[in-house]
């Protein structure tokens, strides 16, 4: 299978409100606008895309409608974690976990979206050690 696209798709009780969370604390546009999904595409980068779509609609199968997007987490990588960081809190987003830094390789916090998903803004950091033997030669971290 050759993929050309993939981007997750939220579901959600309140489209437009969701949609502007993202517009608004992590610098995403409308690329296009129904009452019942929204494309967005990041301002920055045209290859980082997220939609929103109502979790009643027709077009969900029925054993899915209704449902939320629980369970999910999503990972944005930046090239200034403190200076989202400080902009997150600004704007009244809720810190789940604070700033910090992980042998793993990461520098990060983790807030949510009005609908409780999560959102891990994360910088690369140089992993210790321990941590860079696991990973694969190809994608050490530079």
């Amino acid at each position: 299978m050759k993929c050309t696209q993939y981007y997750p798709v939220l579901m959600t009780s309140d489209v437009a409100g969701t949609a502007r969370f993202y517009q608004d604390n992590f610098r995403f546009k409308v690329v296009f606008e129904a009452d019942w999904y929204m494309h967005l595409q990041s301002g920055e980068d045209d290859k980082v895309n997220l939609a929103v779509l109502d979790r009643n609609h027709e077009t969900i199968p029925e054993a899915g409608r209704g449902r939320g997007a629980g369970g999910l987490l999503l990972n944005f990588e930046v090239e200034d974690v403190d200076a989202v960081f400080e902009a997150a809190r600004a704007n009244g987003l809720p810190i789940l976990q604070e700033l910090r830094d992980e042998a793993f390789g990461q520098r990060h916090f983790i807030t949510r979206d009005p609908d409780g998903v999560l959102i891990d803004v994360i910088k690369p950091i140089p992993p210790s050690a321990d941590f860079l033997k696991q990973f694969a030669p190809e994608a050490l971290p530079a």
